[in-house]
């Protein structure tokens, strides 16, 4: 910054650009004398034409320079921070609605429960996702069992949406909205593929069990990268487990174990993404497990419809 009593920013050895002995001008308005220059360029500038800044003042296009370049801030694996969880409690909120609407509706698990080939009536038609009922998939997860587990279905619910709220907001601050989103998804997506794979494709399941595992794998991956205690997560992973295969005429342990498996690589690919190019590499690692659930659902699908075929005859 330059005053009156100060010589003019151009030197005695350069002259100004407006006339000998004339005052300098800004920059942008040649007709407006100014004794003030920005702080980071040097140029003259009018009042309108500068901007506080920490030290003196800068120029406004000094200042709109330094807006493009800043970064944005980050979490540690690359997300935008999230300040509160809304992701979880729009998932927990969901969750409670449909579980309303079923215990009205009970049909509506027919419709959107996972299931793999099958009637619900001797003379109805062939559904499931072998069919093309791909949707089921990722509907299954958003329909807790309202009735079934031996009466246990009330806990089922109470389960998930505690495990949801244990764990998801801390997993939604680290990990950022986006990516959060795409670990609950996945693992849903994950869990049914698992049961649709290797559980029976006559029998209906529902649930968000998956997508609570993946969290717990999840959860497990974040503690291991950031040298946290993880013993408590196993604990309660193993106990869970436990319990899937004590009831597993009753529970579905295949989604559990597929939602688990899904959402530990996932996060994992988040977590380890080298900072360089780490946006890119997480959304390859999302978009190739992506990638081959739809190929084991196609391959499986291919499986069930020959053999369908092979036993009607066709």
């Amino acid at each position: 910054m330059t005053t009156p009593d100060q010589p003019s920013p151009y030197g005695q050895d350069q002259p100004s650009p407006y006339g000998q002995g004339a005052p300098p001008a800004c920059y942008r308005h040649p007709d407006r004398e100014t004794w003030v220059s920005c702080v980071r360029c040097g140029r003259p500038a009018c009042p309108d034409c500068l901007r506080s800044a920490a030290v003196g003042q800068q120029c406004v296009d000094c200042v709109s320079a330094a807006g493009q370049t800043t970064r944005r801030p980050t979490t540690v694996f690359g997300g935008r921070p999230a300040r509160t969880a809304t992701v979880t409690w729009t998932l927990i909120a969901v969750n409670i609605l449909l579980f309303i609407v079923e215990l009205a509706k009970p049909n509506i698990a027919n419709d959107w429960g996972l299931l793999g080939d099958a009637t619900f009536s001797a003379t109805g038609p062939l559904q499931g996702i072998a069919t093309g009922q791909w949707y089921r998939l990722i509907t299954s997860a958003f329909l807790p069992p309202a009735t079934g587990l031996g009466g246990l279905g009330f806990l089922d619910i109470l389960f998930n949406l505690w495990a949801l709220f244990a764990v998801g907001p801390s997993l939604e601050q680290l990990l950022g909205r986006t990516r959060f989103v795409a670990v609950y998804l996945l693992s849903a997506l994950g869990g049914g593929v698992a049961f649709f794979l290797i559980g029976p494709s006559n029998v209906l399941a529902l649930g968000a069990s998956g997508a609570i595992f993946g969290l717990f794998g999840a959860w497990f991956v974040v503690s291991r990268r950031l040298q946290l205690d993880s013993r408590g997560i196993l604990v309660l992973i193993g106990i869970n487990l436990a319990f899937s295969f004590i009831y597993r005429s009753t529970i579905a342990w295949q989604d559990h174990i597929g939602g688990l498996i899904v959402g530990a690589l996932v996060t994992a690919a988040f977590a380890y993404a080298p900072r360089k190019n780490r946006v890119v590499v997480q959304a390859g690692a999302a978009v190739a497990v992506l990638v081959i659930l739809i190929v084991i659902v196609v391959l499986r699908s291919n499986h069930l419809n020959a053999e369908f075929s092979q036993a009607a005859g066709l």
